[in-house]
């Protein structure tokens, strides 16, 4: 098994924060319960980057229908992180300006 790099981000409805998981097309064999890597995914990113400073900048830069790019997450099948380029999104000034991560 090998290791795979998941980009992440947070979707912004009108009603909630949508935590997303960018799968690579070559995912590797190992995954076999979408459910259980993308929580993988969300605990490791959880466990470098301070959630509520996540929404609150997401909440001030980003418009609803927009996603804020947080970076990406190399994963193994067994949950050990390989590495991480991970980083809040910060507030522009004016709030006039955004990041879709398009």
């Amino acid at each position: 098994m090998c290791a795979d790099t998941f980009g992440v981000g947070i979707h912004l409805t009108e009603a909630e924060f949508e935590f997303v998981v960018g799968v690579p097309s070559d995912v590797d064999a190992g995954w076999t319960d979408p459910e259980e890597f993308q929580s993988l995914v969300a605990e490791a990113v959880w466990e470098r980057l301070d959630r509520q400073s996540v929404f609150e900048s997401v909440a001030d830069r980003f418009r609803t229908g927009e996603t804020a790019t947080l970076g990406t997450v190399t994963l193994e099948p067994d949950g050990t992180v390989v590495s991480h380029d991970l980083e809040v999104p910060e507030p522009t000034a004016g709030g006039d300006e955004t990041d879709t991560g398009e």
